[in-house]
């Protein structure tokens, strides 16, 4: 377990490595989650010296919740350049470029939103090498604290290296009047510690790829709150809350810390991201944190499927680069093999992974679960929460839904549970009603 404090000594260099016992260390960050933050958004950001003219993003929906008042607390430090996009904005390439013409004349971005706004002002930061910072105006997600975002590019969904935030300031009274589905959303994305440490777990033991238990680690005081009371978060409580935005703020910090979105964004992220690529275009919009609640339900029944059993018995993949064409379009199919190519089943790394599955598999599925919450655990936190649950609950039907779990693996180059199931006697798992 990790001390109360360990935020704060994360944040002065002194919180130490579970593992190696040395300092973690993180780029120059200034956090601040507090009942209000009314009055103070100058003295927070001042410090910072982000430069003398500032651009302050936001959409019509969050100006009217914050921004208009960091655009008017600002204005005593700096020329204000308002940036509002629209009602809901999208994460792709074309509106980071809007946003990096809209703010060309400014030295750094104040973004006012949360996972789209977030997205977009860290990804346009780091191509115009400026710094940035965000004032959070709901907790709907991870991505406050972490360096890469989720940008659509010619049509695919990548996770894509951004400008880590010099200022992160989360108000804790404009959070719980956020709209309660995106507190669901916010609690639906923190289930998913439990998935990605499992499917980042089983590809260190049977890869041997870096993993590391610090970002779980950080979660460890925070976790609890949120599983024992999820009622709490839609009451207004002030300690769920503030559980919650730690909850957040430190899984995005556990990202920064290993470079890269591996402890929080694995085969249910795969699964979302499917979902936003290839749902139908007139399907309603869903927040990021309902569909990775939905495919942390799923990846959870996989996972513990698949370790119930002896050692998988691996089989060949005959998927070509053709085939990922003629399921995703030649662009984007060309894009997915590339990824995939990198990790699928040759046959001299098949029998040498056999070999290994036979003789550790006992050891290897007693270590994943133990950083396993049972999904019949996740389900219960969910609906007590009354969060998305299912298939139609986040707007698709169950017959899509078994193609993203089905195709989702495709989308990167990380092997998880999905990969183990579809290359092996489980692969039914992956197309059936276990996942939806």
């Amino acid at each position: 377990m990790t001390s109360p404090d360990a935020l704060a000594a994360l944040l002065r260099g002194e919180w130490r490595d579970p593992e190696s016992g040395a300092p973690v260390t993180l780029p120059s960050l200034a956090i601040a989650i507090e009942r209000s933050l009314a009055g103070s958004e100058a003295d927070l950001v001042e410090p910072l010296r982000l430069g003398r003219r500032l651009a302050v993003v936001s959409d019509r929906a969050t100006r009217a919740v914050l921004g208009a008042r960091v655009e008017r607390a600002l204005t005593r430090m700096a020329a204000i350049e308002p940036v509002t996009l629209d009602a809901e904005p999208h994460a792709d390439a074309s509106t980071v470029a809007a946003l990096r013409r809209a703010s060309a004349s400014a030295d750094a971005l104040v973004a006012v939103g949360s996972g789209t706004i977030n997205d977009l002002c860290k990804y346009a930061a780091a191509q115009d090498g400026k710094p940035y910072a965000v004032f959070a105006t709901a907790p709907s997600m991870n991505g406050y604290t972490s360096k890469n975002a989720a940008i659509t590019v010619d049509g695919h969904k990548k996770s894509l290296a951004a400008a880590a935030p010099v200022g992160v300031f989360v108000d804790l009274t404009v959070l719980a009047a956020a709209p309660a589905r995106m507190i669901r959303a916010g609690l639906g994305d923190s289930m998913c510690r439990s998935t990605a440490q499992a499917d980042w777990l089983l590809s260190h033991h049977l890869f041997d790829t870096p993993y590391r238990e610090a970002p779980f680690a950080l979660l460890a005081d925070d976790e609890p709150a949120l599983l024992d009371d999820p009622e709490a978060l839609l009451h207004n409580d002030p300690g769920a809350m503030r559980a919650l935005a730690r909850t957040l703020i430190l899984s995005g910090l556990g990202m920064t810390i290993c470079d890269g979105s591996y402890p929080a964004s694995q085969g249910e992220h795969l699964i979302s991201h499917y979902i936003d690529m290839r749902a139908p275009s007139d399907r309603a919009a869903y927040f990021h944190g309902e569909q990775v609640g939905v495919a942390t339900l799923t990846m959870a029944r996989i996972q513990e499927t698949v370790l119930a059993g002896g050692p998988p018995q691996l089989r060949r993949d005959a998927i070509g680069e053709t085939d990922l064409q003629q399921r995703f379009g030649d662009d984007v199919g060309a894009s997915c093999w590339h990824e995939f190519d990198r990790k699928r089943l040759t046959a001299e790394r098949l029998a040498s992974l056999q070999r290994h599955l036979d003789t550790r598999w006992d050891d290897i599925r007693s270590r994943v679960r133990r950083a396993m919450i049972p999904a019949a655990q996740i389900h219960d936190v969910l609906r007590r929460a009354n969060c998305a649950e299912t298939a139609s609950d986040i707007g698709v039907d169950d017959a899509f839904y078994a193609e993203a779990v089905r195709d989702a693996r495709f989308l990167r180059d990380r092997y998880t549970f999905l990969d183990l199931a579809a290359d092996s006697q489980h692969r039914d798992l992956v197309n059936t009603k276990l996942a939806a």
